[in-house]
């Protein structure tokens, strides 16, 4: 029992994992971007570009570590690139023309939409049901309704209790399933990545 809540509790964890780095790598890249590419005029804008491509790297390979500690899938590294030789314009045209670059940032930027899906599918399926497991504790206390009546009753308060118990029951498959599809969804990332 103990594990099974471990479990539960480690998927709730990767599933606002998902959705937090989503939104950071679509965030970081879509404002880095833009900006390096609007100074790319002045003397900021190309480093500014090529700093960031440098980073999709160690992003790339935190994403790796991730989904081995929380979906026990491994994944293979990838080999770290070295640094270009020369001065700055020539690491800048090298890392602006690394095509692995710009694969890494549009899959990372992508994980901006399973997030959203992961934030959703984990609340519905991992903390609704806790939630409508206390509901006999709450009615008398506060105003609830559920689905457009409202909970004034013992009775009532059972049903919605009991439909949480088995949507925890329930949902613990479809939980782990939507997990280990994330953590296929990195693999593909790698995949796309190493061709």
């Amino acid at each position: 029992m103990k594990r099974a809540i471990m479990l539960h509790v480690q998927n709730v964890i990767f599933l606002l994992y998902t959705f937090v780095s989503g939104v950071f790598y679509l965030c970081f890249y879509l404002v880095s971007i833009v900006l390096g590419l609007a100074l790319s005029f002045t003397v900021v804008g190309i480093p500014l570009l090529t700093n960031v491509l440098r980073t999709t790297q160690n992003l790339v390979q935190h994403e790796r570590i991730q989904t081995k500690i929380y979906t026990d899938i491994s994944i293979e590294p990838l080999a770290m690139r070295p640094r270009a030789k020369g001065n700055q314009w020539m690491q800048a045209k090298t890392e602006l023309m690394n095509v692995r670059n710009w694969i890494s940032i549009y899959w990372l930027m992508q994980k901006f939409v399973l997030g959203c899906i992961s934030l959703v599918i984990g609340v519905l399926i991992y903390i609704a049901p806790v939630c409508f497991a206390f509901i006999p504790l709450l009615y008398p206390f506060v105003e609830l309704h559920f689905f457009g009546s409202v909970v004034d009753s013992g009775l009532k308060a059972l049903q919605i209790m009991s439909l949480g118990i088995i949507l925890m029951i329930g949902c613990s498959k479809l939980g782990n399933g939507l997990v280990l599809l994330i953590g296929g969804y990195t693999r593909l990332m790698f995949k796309a990545i190493r061709r």
